[in-house]
């Protein structure tokens, strides 16, 4: 079975799928010899996975900055309908503004992925771990860069077949990095060994909401640093008029929820923006990892149909 749907990247996939919380009480879902002796994950986890009979390529997402992972719902559902198992760890709850517990955690959670995760799968679904995604969302994605590049001490072994930014962050300003910082503005110094690179910018990102709030993905520290520092392949892709957090789901609850729509810039609704961004990643995905570039070319040659918003801006590294 293909692991990836052929319809429209913007719109839900072919695969049915589920949505399952794992922490710490869950139980495997399927009974094998090593089951009893499956540990939970190091993180809850929040996954969206196809319940078909199927090997599927497995995206691992970290949130944004005090973001829950079930903001993002139904974006991994989105990504997950085109045959993708789609893994989002709830890294904290309170962090300051050091993000080493952060790359410390995502490494323990690809290690514990290798043996833990297919026993919580629904039955005869099978996470391809030789096809793994590393991504994240604003401080989550300057986390993914910084587990990739393996230079503050924590990584592992599992290989990252490619690399997502999504509108990544880096501090607050140039020279106000978060500790460690990962850029370094010399240009294309991210030396990954030719890991494929996506990374997604809001062109509403680098403008402040009012004078009360800073812009949530500020000018010197956001997605265009971070794709200058890219090494090809590489892909930069700017939605115009949608802000920083218009990927996440349209009822984010909670005062973290409701503060969502209050401290960025954002655009008339979530829905396409969240449309965009999981149909760049699965139509990335789909030239990566199966080799079937067809709707990645379509959108970079402006003539897929389907786009839900205006690309302000594309660059490609090959």
């Amino acid at each position: 079975m293909s692991s990836s749907s052929s319809r429209n990247a913007f719109e839900d996939g072919k695969y049915k799928t589920n949505l399952l919380t794992l922490d710490s009480s869950s139980r495997c879902c399927k009974i094998t010899p090593s089951s009893r002796a499956s540990p939970s994950p190091p993180k809850q986890l929040l996954v969206a996975t196809p319940v078909e009979e199927g090997e599927y390529p497995v995206v691992m997402l970290l949130h944004g900055y005090l973001l829950y992972n079930s903001f993002y719902s139904q974006l991994m559902l989105h990504v997950s309908s085109h045959g993708f198992i789609f893994i989002a760890p709830q890294l904290y709850s309170i962090a300051g503004p050091d993000t080493m517990d952060e790359i410390k955690s995502t490494a323990e959670i690809m290690d514990w992925l290798s043996d833990g995760l297919n026993h919580f799968l629904p039955p005869r679904v099978t996470p391809n771990l030789s096809k793994f995604v590393l991504s994240g969302h604003s401080r989550g994605g300057k986390t993914a860069f910084a587990v990739a590049l393996k230079k503050f001490g924590y990584s592992s072994d599992l290989k990252i077949s490619t690399l997502i930014g999504i509108d990544p962050v880096d501090g607050t300003g140039k020279g106000k990095q978060t500790p460690p910082p990962v850029l370094t503005y010399e240009p294309n110094s991210f030396d990954l060994d030719k890991i494929p690179m996506l990374v997604i910018g809001s062109g509403l990102g680098e403008t402040a909401r009012n004078p009360l709030f800073p812009p949530c993905a500020p000018p010197g520290v956001n997605h265009r640093e971070f794709f200058r520092e890219c090494q090809g392949p590489a892909w930069h892709f700017v939605a115009k008029d949608y802000g920083h957090l218009d990927m996440l789901d349209d009822d984010t609850r909670g005062i973290r929820g409701k503060s969502s729509y209050c401290l960025c810039k954002n655009g008339e609704e979530r829905r396409p923006m969240r449309r965009f961004v999981g149909g760049i990643v699965v139509s990335f995905l789909k030239a990566y990892l199966e080799g079937d570039d067809r709707e990645l070319v379509k959108i970079k040659d402006g003539c897929h149909e389907g786009v839900p918003v205006e690309i302000q801006e594309f660059e490609v590294i090959m």
